[in-house]
């Protein structure tokens, strides 16, 4: 391994020994480290960057690291990319785009297949476990016809919306990502074991817990807070008011992202007419093209005027 390489890890491993010690929200760790860009100086006491109040915060943190964590998380990393697994953290330059933009980025993100620039060009479709045949139809037609169109799409492997979804993407030939409720080691449902390999080869899984977590009540919200970061845009096929697609697209709007919802989703729901009126960032949709054509002028840079 040349050096240039193990002090990647090492940097990565010093993320994830202040990852495991953090006892409060690790997307404030992971603010704090982004903006200092190197959690090996954060561990040696230097906070450039950080505003005085964040200070405190960040000494206490770096104390609680014991003095030989950085070997074990790095001997951790080079074991995973042994099995296939790679680490992205929060200083990666290849850590995704869209998810450095909001408020509550995770640290670090474990990684089956691989993420591609052109992943910034992605969007979540999201619905319901106990889905209708006419959603999860509809799910597989805007998966399809959005990945022919070189849109990612992304969902969260559960059953029903998002494994049409899936399915979908990889039917057309595209990319298509899975984000994870559980760590990297675990397919959850276990019934989609041969969906994800087929995930991993087109696109990727992800997941930003430990790579043995298992399912848990606070882990699959969690998961749709990532989903939401990474795409531009989040569509709704279908969801009930307690659902967790209904909860991505609450995430999706707090971080600014458009949330497209279907047509028969807002005939059929209150809540999605009541976002319908209440939201600026909430399309109504019956097809593709809409999204598409949002997603365009959302990733198409400004123009700018030619001087005289």
């Amino acid at each position: 391994m040349g050096q240039a390489t193990m002090l990647d890890v090492r940097e990565r491993a010093a993320v994830l020994a202040l990852v495991s010690v953090t006892q409060g929200k690790w997307h404030e760790t992971a603010s704090m480290l982004a903006e200092v860009r190197s959690a090996i100086r954060f561990l040696r006491g230097d906070f450039t960057g950080l505003e005085s109040f964040d200070r405190e915060m960040a000494e206490r943190l770096a104390r609680q690291v014991p003095p030989n964590a950085i070997d074990e998380y790095a001997t951790l990393i080079e074991q995973l990319e042994g099995e296939g697994v790679h680490t992205i953290t929060v200083i990666d330059p290849g850590y995704p785009a869209n998810l450095r933009a909001i408020f509550n980025m995770p640290p670090m993100l474990f990684v089956r297949g691989a993420l591609h620039d052109t992943d910034a060009r992605a969007v979540a479709i999201v619905g319901t476990r106990e889905a209708s045949p006419e959603g999860l139809a509809k799910a597989r037609e805007l998966a399809a016809d959005l990945s022919s169109r070189g849109i990612t799409i992304l969902s969260g492997m559960a059953r029903g919306i998002d494994s049409a979804a899936h399915e979908g993407a990889l039917e057309a030939g595209g990319r298509t990502i899975a984000v994870l409720g559980t760590g990297i080691h675990r397919v959850y449902p276990r019934e989609n074991e041969a969906l994800a390999q087929r995930i991993e080869a087109a696109g990727a899984l992800v997941s930003q817990f430990w790579p043995d977590a298992p399912p848990t009540k606070f882990s699959f919200p969690m998961r749709n807070v990532v989903m939401s970061g990474m795409a531009i845009g989040t569509v709704v096929v279908e969801a009930g008011s307690t659902s967790g697609a209904k909860m991505q697209a609450r995430f999706a709007l707090e971080h600014g992202k458009r949330v497209f919802l279907l047509e028969s989703l807002v005939m059929r729901q209150d809540w999605a007419k009541r976002y319908q009126k209440k939201y600026a960032g909430v399309t109504v949709v019956k097809s593709a093209d809409k999204i598409a054509d949002l997603v365009e002028q959302l990733v198409r840079p400004p123009q700018q005027l030619a001087l005289p």
